[in-house]
């Protein structure tokens, strides 16, 4: 089939590569534009643009596509059986969408109708979901409100980070994706009504990273730097210094400190050793901290951590 395909990160890299692979013919290749990055704000492409450039694919990046009538006549033109989207970052209008043939399809980080929206993988390792998985369907006007096409599923590890968890989708994902456009083209794909027992997975912000150690449990701080973890970190305050926690795991308060902690604040260091590590009061368990990293700082395991800077037992995080 006559494929345009619409991505920008390394989730929909690995879709790209799977539908080059499959022998369809790519038309054109849709991703964000260029964006700086790091201190010297170097123009840096997307995984999708430069897979696209090995290639010799056509490239598009547009600055925005609503509205946009030049790239829609051109998309026109190319007359394409399929658009796959993956992760493009761009709400598409329904001139686009009713451009394809067999219509839009897109490969969407979760077990539909559950998180719809931009960050599915990530919510589900924040929220402590054991399973998720990748859903096709194929695109109408609405916020992943599309017919399903195929699902499957996959257990999340207790300990499994979303950078961890986005690696495997992106893998699954791109195995659904040829598969979907194999039915699409012999005929047997079919379509399933989502319904409307739906959850929402909005974008991340950093409000949302701070650790609240005196209302969230043990289990929900974890599951919160686990989720954030490689995004952005989960963090706390120190003395009045940032610092981000990377890797935690749960230890039972009665293993560490005794009863005699309930009347310590939360977000108290109860103990603070190169060799036994750093372990915080939550108001049910304990954190143990696996993996931090201080201001303008590397990340480091937590001896390395604690070797260059001195935390003290009964120290509050806030």
């Amino acid at each position: 089939m006559k494929i345009i395909f619409m991505g920008t990160p390394d989730f929909a890299r690995e879709s790209l590569e799977a539908v080059y692979n499959s022998g369809h013919e790519l038309l054109g290749v849709v991703t964000n534009p260029d964006k700086p990055q790091g201190r010297g704000m170097k123009m840096v492409a997307s995984p999708v643009k430069e897979f696209a450039l090995d290639k010799n694919l056509k490239i598009y990046q547009p600055l925005k596509i609503r509205n946009n009538q030049e790239f829609i006549d051109e998309i026109k033109l190319l007359k394409p059986d399929v658009i796959c989207v993956v992760a493009y970052g761009k709400i598409l209008p329904k001139e686009i969408l009713n451009i394809p043939k067999y219509g839009c399809i897109n490969v969407h980080g979760s077990l539909l109708p559950k998180y719809r929206g931009a960050a599915p993988i990530q919510w589900a390792v924040i929220n402590g979901d054991k399973e998720t998985g990748i859903t096709t369907m194929l695109m109408d006007v609405g916020m992943d409100t599309g017919d399903m096409i195929l699902k499957e599923k996959v257990q999340i590890g207790d300990d499994e980070t979303t950078g961890e968890l986005w690696g495997r989708l992106s893998k699954l994902g791109a195995k659904l994706l040829v598969q979907t456009l194999e039915k699409i083209g012999n005929g047997t794909a079919t379509r399933e009504k989502q319904g409307e027992d739906f959850s929402v997975a909005p974008m991340l912000n950093k409000q949302m990273s701070k650790i609240d150690w005196e209302t969230k449990s043990a289990q929900d701080i974890k599951n919160l730097v686990r989720g954030l973890n490689p995004i952005m970190g989960a963090y706390s305050f120190l003395n009045g210094k940032k610092i981000k926690f990377w890797k935690v795991d749960v230890a039972k308060s009665s293993e560490i400190y005794g009863e005699n902690m309930q009347v310590l604040k939360n977000g108290t260091v109860l103990i603070s050793d190169q060799k036994q590590g750093l372990f915080i009061k939550t108001k049910d368990e304990i954190i143990k901290v696996l993996e931090l990293q201080g201001e303008n700082a590397k990340r480091m395991n937590i001896s390395d951590f604690l070797r260059g800077n001195n935390i003290k037992q009964f120290e509050i995080f806030s």
